[in-house]
């Protein structure tokens, strides 16, 4: 059996680009445990790791995705924000500044192992202090890090380089080329 370890919505979504017979089963592990003693460059694939291990070791004989996305603004992390003022200081914080969203997956399985991190540079707008309660309101971005989704498609972004999935939590085209390609 296939599974990912992840209660995001948009991860199981753009899994199904490549599966569609997989179960959900989310790590029972405190993520931020890991936030005081890794650099932030690596802070997400480690929180894969640590998801994907806690999963696999109950369920030896399946495959285990996991995966962790985080956002960097000035080589600062931006978790999930507490309320909607945390959002609010957030995003005003990122209006007209680039940032780098990096999600890191792990895949264990009996034969192998893939551990790979995806950096994505997002640009965003400048937004007016209107426009980032408005998005606020309308989207309710609270359980997401940086305190938006790309897929909203709300005006905040400006432009991205790199992969647009991995911005959604979910580095579609390298998981495909290292977990999926045919050999």
């Amino acid at each position: 059996m296939f599974i990912l370890a992840s209660a995001s919505p948009r991860r199981k979504q753009l899994l199904k680009k490549f599966i569609q017979d997989f179960e959900i089963i989310v790590a029972n592990v405190d993520e931020r445990v890991l936030d005081s003693c890794i650099s932030p460059s690596m802070l997400a694939l480690e929180e894969s790791k640590l998801k994907a291990y806690s999963v696999y070791s109950l369920h030896p004989d399946d495959e285990v995705l996991a995966v962790d996305t985080i956002v960097l603004l000035n080589g600062k992390v931006l978790g999930k924000p507490k309320d909607e003022e945390d959002a609010f200081r957030m995003l005003k914080e990122q209006s007209g500044k680039k940032q780098e969203v990096i999600s890191g997956y792990t895949y264990i399985s009996k034969d192998r192992e893939i551990n790979r991190s995806v950096t994505t540079v997002v640009y965003f707008s400048s937004l007016s202090d209107e426009e980032i309660w408005n998005y606020i309101r309308k989207y309710k971005p609270l359980d997401k890090a940086g305190a938006y989704g790309i897929q909203d498609e709300a005006g905040l972004i400006e432009k991205i380089e790199g992969s647009y999935d991995n911005v959604m939590g979910l580095p579609t085209e390298d998981i495909k080329e290292h977990l999926f390609a045919k050999n």
